[in-house]
Protein backbone atom coordinates (compact mmCIF):
# COMPACT_ATOMS: atom_id res chain seq x y z
CA UNK A 1 0.00 0.00 0.00
CA UNK A 2 1.37 3.51 -0.85
CA UNK A 3 1.84 6.14 1.16
CA UNK A 4 -0.96 8.19 0.32
CA UNK A 5 -3.42 5.24 0.41
CA UNK A 6 -2.50 4.71 3.56
CA UNK A 7 -3.02 8.27 4.95
CA UNK A 8 -6.21 8.58 3.22
CA UNK A 9 -7.71 6.01 4.91
CA UNK A 10 -6.88 7.88 8.55
CA UNK A 11 -7.10 11.60 7.34
CA UNK A 12 -9.85 14.23 5.70
CA UNK A 13 -8.66 15.88 3.40
CA UNK A 14 -8.28 20.06 2.69
CA UNK A 15 -11.29 21.73 1.48
CA UNK A 16 -9.42 24.00 -0.67
CA UNK A 17 -6.87 22.88 -3.00
CA UNK A 18 -3.86 25.62 -3.11
CA UNK A 19 -4.53 27.95 -6.15
CA UNK A 20 -1.98 26.12 -8.89
CA UNK A 21 -0.81 29.63 -9.55
CA UNK A 22 1.16 29.44 -6.35
CA UNK A 23 4.06 27.17 -7.26
CA UNK A 24 5.09 28.89 -9.96
CA UNK A 25 5.35 31.65 -8.27
CA UNK A 26 7.23 29.79 -5.57
CA UNK A 27 9.56 28.60 -8.25
CA UNK A 28 10.67 32.12 -9.03
CA UNK A 29 11.10 32.75 -5.64
CA UNK A 30 12.69 29.80 -4.86
CA UNK A 31 15.06 31.80 -2.24
CA UNK A 32 12.41 33.13 -0.23
CA UNK A 33 10.39 30.13 0.01
CA UNK A 34 13.24 27.71 1.44
CA UNK A 35 13.74 31.22 4.53
CA UNK A 36 10.33 30.49 4.93
CA UNK A 37 10.41 26.98 4.83
CA UNK A 38 13.34 26.54 7.27
CA UNK A 39 11.40 29.08 9.96
CA UNK A 40 7.81 26.53 9.53
CA UNK A 41 10.25 23.71 10.29
CA UNK A 42 11.47 25.46 13.54
CA UNK A 43 8.11 26.35 14.28
CA UNK A 44 7.05 22.97 13.56
CA UNK A 45 9.40 21.87 16.23
CA UNK A 46 8.74 24.44 19.06
CA UNK A 47 4.94 23.83 18.86
CA UNK A 48 5.39 20.23 19.17
CA UNK A 49 7.99 21.06 22.44
CA UNK A 50 5.12 23.15 23.87
CA UNK A 51 2.67 20.20 23.68
CA UNK A 52 5.09 17.91 25.16
CA UNK A 53 5.63 20.53 28.43
CA UNK A 54 2.01 21.49 28.66
CA UNK A 55 0.42 18.15 28.06
CA UNK A 56 3.68 15.77 30.19
CA UNK A 57 1.64 13.59 32.09
CA UNK A 58 -0.25 11.89 28.78
CA UNK A 59 2.63 9.62 28.38
CA UNK A 60 1.52 8.29 24.52
CA UNK A 61 1.39 12.07 23.36
CA UNK A 62 4.88 12.28 24.78
CA UNK A 63 6.04 9.37 23.25
CA UNK A 64 4.40 10.37 19.84
CA UNK A 65 5.65 13.93 19.49
CA UNK A 66 9.08 13.33 20.82
CA UNK A 67 10.42 12.02 17.60
CA UNK A 68 8.35 14.44 15.37
CA UNK A 69 10.36 17.13 17.32
CA UNK A 70 13.54 15.66 16.28
CA UNK A 71 11.98 14.43 12.76
CA UNK A 72 11.01 19.05 12.40
CA UNK A 73 14.77 19.48 13.70
CA UNK A 74 16.10 17.30 11.22
CA UNK A 75 14.08 18.74 8.46
CA UNK A 76 14.90 21.96 9.77
CA UNK A 77 18.75 21.27 9.44
CA UNK A 78 18.48 19.80 5.69
CA UNK A 79 16.58 23.02 4.43
CA UNK A 80 19.17 24.94 5.85
CA UNK A 81 21.54 23.01 3.90
CA UNK A 82 19.57 23.58 0.72
CA UNK A 83 20.19 26.86 1.20
CA UNK A 84 23.33 26.95 1.98
CA UNK A 85 24.52 24.97 -1.45
CA UNK A 86 23.00 27.59 -3.30
CA UNK A 87 24.78 30.49 -1.26
CA UNK A 88 21.38 31.61 -0.39
CA UNK A 89 20.94 34.13 2.57
CA UNK A 90 19.27 32.78 6.07
CA UNK A 91 16.84 36.05 6.26
CA UNK A 92 14.88 37.34 9.19
CA UNK A 93 11.71 35.57 10.03
CA UNK A 94 8.50 36.32 7.94
CA UNK A 95 5.01 36.85 9.45
CA UNK A 96 3.10 34.03 9.29
CA UNK A 97 -0.50 35.35 8.37
CA UNK A 98 -1.81 31.66 7.62
CA UNK A 99 -0.88 30.45 11.08
CA UNK A 100 -2.24 33.96 12.54
CA UNK A 101 -5.50 33.52 11.00
CA UNK A 102 -5.58 29.76 11.84
CA UNK A 103 -4.85 30.89 15.70
CA UNK A 104 -7.92 33.29 15.65
CA UNK A 105 -10.24 30.31 15.28
CA UNK A 106 -8.83 28.21 18.49
CA UNK A 107 -11.88 27.83 21.03
CA UNK A 108 -10.59 29.35 24.45
CA UNK A 109 -11.30 28.10 27.74
CA UNK A 110 -13.27 24.57 27.99
CA UNK A 111 -11.78 21.62 29.44
CA UNK A 112 -8.17 20.68 29.29
CA UNK A 113 -8.42 18.29 26.78
CA UNK A 114 -11.05 20.27 24.64
CA UNK A 115 -7.81 22.89 24.80
CA UNK A 116 -5.67 19.95 23.59
CA UNK A 117 -7.69 18.97 20.52
CA UNK A 118 -7.83 22.97 19.34
CA UNK A 119 -3.92 22.42 19.42
CA UNK A 120 -3.53 19.23 18.07
CA UNK A 121 -6.02 19.97 14.71
CA UNK A 122 -4.40 23.10 14.09
CA UNK A 123 -1.42 21.36 13.75
CA UNK A 124 -2.59 19.12 11.52
CA UNK A 125 -4.05 21.90 9.11
CA UNK A 126 -0.62 22.68 9.47
CA UNK A 127 1.07 19.85 8.18
CA UNK A 128 -1.93 19.08 5.71
CA UNK A 129 -1.38 22.48 4.03
CA UNK A 130 2.77 21.90 4.26
CA UNK A 131 1.88 18.25 3.11
CA UNK A 132 -0.47 19.33 -0.19
CA UNK A 133 2.69 22.18 -0.94
CA UNK A 134 5.29 19.79 -0.93
CA UNK A 135 3.88 17.45 -3.07
CA UNK A 136 3.08 20.43 -5.97
CA UNK A 137 6.61 21.56 -5.29
CA UNK A 138 7.85 18.48 -5.90
CA UNK A 139 5.65 17.31 -9.01
CA UNK A 140 5.86 21.21 -10.67
CA UNK A 141 9.58 22.95 -10.30
CA UNK A 142 12.60 21.94 -12.65
CA UNK A 143 14.87 21.42 -10.05
CA UNK A 144 15.32 17.75 -9.77
CA UNK A 145 17.55 18.09 -6.34
CA UNK A 146 14.49 19.74 -4.70
CA UNK A 147 11.76 17.29 -6.44
CA UNK A 148 13.39 14.78 -4.67
CA UNK A 149 13.70 16.96 -1.26
CA UNK A 150 10.16 17.89 -1.40
CA UNK A 151 8.89 14.27 -2.06
CA UNK A 152 10.57 13.07 1.26
CA UNK A 153 9.19 15.80 3.07
CA UNK A 154 5.85 15.41 1.91
CA UNK A 155 5.47 11.91 3.24
CA UNK A 156 6.83 12.42 6.56
CA UNK A 157 4.17 15.48 6.98
CA UNK A 158 1.68 13.23 5.80
CA UNK A 159 2.51 10.81 9.02
CA UNK A 160 2.90 13.73 11.49
CA UNK A 161 -0.62 14.97 10.56
CA UNK A 162 -1.81 11.51 11.08
CA UNK A 163 -0.35 11.16 14.41
CA UNK A 164 -2.22 14.74 15.51
CA UNK A 165 -5.48 13.46 14.40
CA UNK A 166 -5.34 10.19 16.09
CA UNK A 167 -4.15 12.13 19.04
CA UNK A 168 -7.50 14.15 19.59
CA UNK A 169 -8.99 11.46 19.32
CA UNK A 170 -7.36 9.38 21.77
CA UNK A 171 -8.25 12.43 24.56
CA UNK A 172 -11.33 13.25 23.49
CA UNK A 173 -14.57 11.89 22.30
CA UNK A 174 -14.03 10.29 19.14
CA UNK A 175 -17.19 12.24 17.45
CA UNK A 176 -16.86 15.58 18.98
CA UNK A 177 -13.03 15.31 17.76
CA UNK A 178 -14.75 14.54 13.94
CA UNK A 179 -17.41 17.41 14.20
CA UNK A 180 -14.72 20.16 15.19
CA UNK A 181 -12.55 18.86 12.87
CA UNK A 182 -14.84 19.70 10.12
CA UNK A 183 -15.24 22.96 11.54
CA UNK A 184 -11.30 23.72 11.45
CA UNK A 185 -11.55 22.24 7.62
CA UNK A 186 -14.16 24.76 6.23
CA UNK A 187 -12.47 27.52 8.52
CA UNK A 188 -9.14 26.73 6.52
CA UNK A 189 -10.49 26.26 3.22
CA UNK A 190 -11.70 30.22 3.93
CA UNK A 191 -8.11 31.06 5.26
CA UNK A 192 -6.51 29.94 1.95
CA UNK A 193 -9.30 31.60 -0.51
CA UNK A 194 -8.51 35.25 0.64
CA UNK A 195 -4.73 34.72 1.43
CA UNK A 196 -3.02 36.83 -1.19
CA UNK A 197 -0.94 34.12 -3.53
CA UNK A 198 2.81 34.90 -2.68
CA UNK A 199 5.77 33.04 -3.98
CA UNK A 200 7.62 33.98 -0.59
CA UNK A 201 5.76 32.06 2.15
CA UNK A 202 5.13 28.30 2.31
CA UNK A 203 1.32 28.76 3.32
Amino acid sequence: MSWEESTKQKMLHLQLPTDPRWVNIAEMNIGDILVDHAYCEQKAASSCISLIVKFHDLQELVDTLTPVVAEEWNHFERVMEQIRKRGLEFDKPRKDEYVVKLSEFVKKGGSRSQQLVEYLLMNALIEARSCERFKLLSKHIQDEELQKFYYELMVSEAGHYVNFIELARKYHDKEKVNARWQEWLAYEAEVIKNLEIRGDRMH
